[in-house]
């Protein structure tokens, strides 16, 4: 996104672009914290650098969605307390790590992002799990344990596995969510693979959750040196207009909504959020910032009932 131009030129540094970026939209999705957990300090800086008003949606760790890590990425005493023989590996799973080194990991996530929530800037925590979670008693046992570690902080869900989709498991899928306060997903992606989620929505809680990852079927399930390559998709107004219809259906089932662009390519994903606005705002969906606040609205509805956004 830097070489496409759309930062100014001035916004060489990671913080001037953040303070740039938050000029432009109000809600940003963090990937970063799903390689590594993230310094405290480093969540306080997130704060001192966007307005009151922004939302920062951020990726739980790998190891809590059942993702492997590279040991490199944890710290020093926790990758120290691996068993032997794994601290060297490139993919450690928390099958490999015990229960209780994964408990200890889960506890630093929640507390090193408690800076972004103790300043109303956390939007959500994704869970985004993995094609090899499917459907089942056990996994859905695992979803239901989210909320163990994190009792008051909203939570979204995303699967990558189509059985959570099947006609036969949909509507149980959807139960689940709902009796633990859980985010759906809805999502836009490539169709006829295993990975694939149907663009179904459905609030399940008092907030709802879209992510375009765009629709490059040839990419999709084929190795790539990175997450561009793999969403390299820029999406056209009227793919973006398909969905016009269902975001409005979902915010008047939920009191906030995000929407949020992975086709992270080059600068794909912001332009395409500003298609998107546009066309929401067209729709008569999306109110002018300015008159909803002279009307008195809340914050919360403000920010996110309407909110349409990228992930970088």
């Amino acid at each position: 996104m830097i070489a496409s131009g759309w930062y100014p030129k001035e916004a060489h540094t990671a913080e001037a672009r953040l303070r740039w970026y938050a000029t432009q939209f109000s809600i940003v999705e963090n990937d970063s914290t799903y390689y590594a957990i993230p310094a405290t300090r480093q969540a306080e800086l997130w704060v001192a650098r966007t307005p009151r008003d922004f939302t920062m949606n951020v990726k739980a760790f790998a190891t809590l969605t059942e993702h492997y890590t590279d040991p490199k990425r944890l710290p020093s005493d926790l990758r120290a307390a691996l068993p032997a023989g794994f601290r060297d590996k490139a993919h450690v799973y928390p099958e490999d790590m015990g229960e209780e080194l994964v408990t200890e990991i889960g506890r630093r996530f929640r507390d090193s992002i408690k800076p972004l929530q103790e300043a109303g800037r956390l939007g959500v925590v994704l869970y985004q799990y993995p094609v090899w979670f499917p459907a089942s008693p056990a996994n859905r046992k695992a979803v239901t344990r989210i909320r163990e570690l994190f009792p008051d902080a909203r939570v979204a869900v995303e699967f990558r596995n189509a059985t959570w989709m099947s006609d036969k498991n949909r509507e149980r899928t959807f139960s689940l969510l709902r009796d633990e306060d859980l985010t759906y997903t809805c999502v836009d992606e490539p169709q006829g693979f295993p990975s694939s989620i149907p663009p179904v929505v459905s609030a399940t809680s008092d907030l709802a959750l879209v992510r375009f990852h765009g629709r490059s079927a040839s990419r999709w399930n084929r190795s790539a040196e990175s997450a561009r390559d793999r969403f390299r998709y820029r999406y056209s107004v009227d793919e973006l207009r398909e969905w016009v219809p269902r975001i409005r259906r979902l915010a008047d089932q939920a009191a906030e909504v995000h929407v949020l662009m992975n086709n992270c390519y080059s600068d794909y994903a912001v332009v395409n959020a500003g298609q998107m606005r546009e066309l929401l705002l067209e729709s008569r969906l999306a109110e002018p910032r300015a008159a909803a606040q002279g009307a008195g609205r809340s914050r919360r509805e403000l920010r996110g009932r309407r909110a349409v956004q990228h992930a970088p």
